[in-house]
């Protein structure tokens, strides 16, 4: 790996996570001499430990939810039987065939990884140690930082793999927990609960803030919340953990307020730290907030010429689709296209939990904060022919539009959804709030059916002052 002279690259990239490897292949089809490092598997938390492995949990949940219900449907089958084990080892082939084609694919480009710890320093070096002590260095004519993140953890919870988990540790957990306590009721959150929830586990979420799923539409959140609990799951919203006392026979008795709660696991999952700090040696003009993110301006440009951060590492979003757009306007930027800034405020959201979330734009509230007069209207899922052939209409439809004199909608603001797969319905509802589309114009559109998304339709025809239903 030691090479001497310093190899030179269009772009070098630290970190092969979705931004990193994104701007890699982008850049790469644009013709540029791209290198990775990373220092462990291309892919990154996204693949390797987040969203694929995750996703593919809650589908092994979904199956097991079927075959449950599925006398429903004239389906005579036996009570189903769990073995955990054979979904995490479903679960390593999915990711490991996902990796290959990765690999592949950056083969194919003639992308150079590197494997080992990437250091920026002066005049766009980067240095790189692997694993055994051989070094590289490496000079890019521009640099991308896309270090990603880590699980979050808080005091006196130090993740074991046995009694204390974060995401890292759950998505290796071989046996199911008869109760588990999740701490923190955001997307991440909700989505392991949900996952244990149908499997079996007897659930409690403890959440600090008011609600949970906080940044969601009040709607649906509401909608989640009273899903879970007919799951049976336990919701204690507004309360602070403040620590736990492992058991002699196994498992640990959760402290919050005055209460405690034996479980068997402890599941936390309070947010994700940018890996920053120690990525960029002195003497360059990056710089890394109070708060652990590099700086950046709207195009993810750093305070150091000719070098970007992009992904989780920076604060935005901590979507793996806002690292794959931040990485495609980046190697833009290096070749001097000059792609419009992000509007975070408008970008797509998924929660794969059971209900499903999703939702682009202003949430109701947040429209009337930022000055809107607004309008809106939901239609159920309740009412929609392929919601109740499925068997699964709890849901609805809400969309914000601003209000015209006349008390119809105009132009859309946002656009929430929660029910049967509406992280595969929400597509139209994110060009709406991107292309700033009106009621009107949408309400022209012809939705299929029986679909789902005519419940999309039904909703914004709603907003013109006429309905269907």
């Amino acid at each position: 790996m030691e090479q001497n002279p310093p190899a030179h690259y269009d772009v070098v990239i630290i970190g092969g996570g979705p931004g990193g490897y994104a701007a890699a292949l982008y850049g790469a089809s644009a013709g540029l001499k791209i290198a990775i490092v990373e220092k462990d598997k291309v892919g990154g938390s996204c693949l390797h430990r987040g969203c694929i492995p995750a996703k593919e949990l809650l589908e092994s949940a979904s199956v097991n939810r079927t075959v449950r219900h599925a006398a429903e449907f004239g389906v005579y089958v036996d009570e189903p039987k769990i073995d955990w084990s054979v979904t995490v080892d479903r679960k390593q082939r999915v990711i490991d065939q996902m990796w290959g084609g990765l690999k592949q694919l950056l083969s194919g480009r003639k992308v150079d990884i590197y494997a080992g710890v990437g250091t920026l320093g002066p005049s766009h070096q980067v240095n790189v140690v692997a694993d055994d002590g051989t070094s590289a260095v490496l000079l890019g004519t521009a640099v991308i930082l896309a270090t990603g993140s880590v699980p979050r953890t808080i005091p006196g919870f130090d993740p074991d793999g046995r009694i204390i988990f974060t995401s890292d540790e759950f998505l290796d957990l071989r046996t199911l927990p008869a109760k588990a306590a999740v701490i923190g009721g955001g997307a991440i959150g909700c989505e392991f609960a949900s996952t244990l929830a149908d499997m079996g586990t007897e659930v409690t979420i403890l959440e600090g803030l008011p609600k949970i799923l906080p940044g969601c539409d009040k709607d649906a959140a509401a909608i989640v919340e009273r899903s879970f609990k007919k799951k049976g799951m336990t919701i204690r919203t507004g309360v602070s953990v403040t620590g736990h006392t492992p058991r002699p026979d196994g498992g640990t008795s959760v402290a919050f307020g005055e209460e405690t709660l034996d479980v068997d696991i402890v599941v936390v999952s309070v947010g994700r730290a940018p890996v920053a700090n120690g990525v960029v040696a002195d003497g360059t003009g990056v710089s890394v907030s109070e708060r652990g993110f590099f700086e950046v301006d709207e195009h993810c440009r750093t305070g150091e010429p000719g070098v970007w951060a992009i992904g989780d590492c920076i604060a935005t979003p901590q979507l793996a689709h806002i690292g794959f757009i931040e990485g495609i306007n980046a190697i833009k930027d290096i070749l001097g296209e000059n792609p419009a800034a992000v509007d975070y405020g408008k970008v797509p959201w998924a929660i794969y939990c059971h209900p499903e979330v999703s939702f682009a734009g202003y949430t109701e509230e947040s429209a009337k904060e930022a000055g809107y007069e607004v309008v809106t209207n939901k239609h159920r899922f309740i009412g929609n022919g392929r919601a109740v052939i499925l068997g699964e209409t709890d849901g609805l439809v809400k969309v914000i539009a601003e209000k015209r004199p006349d008390g119809s909608g105009g132009k859309i603001l946002g656009v929430h959804m929660v029910g049967p797969w509406v992280t595969e319905q929400l597509g139209q509802g994110y060009l709406a709030v991107n292309w700033e589309a009106t009621v009107d114009e949408l309400a022209a559109l012809i939705q299929p059916h029986p679909s789902m998304s005519e419940l999309f339709g039904e909703t914004v025809i709603a907003l013109t002052g006429r309905s269907l239903h």
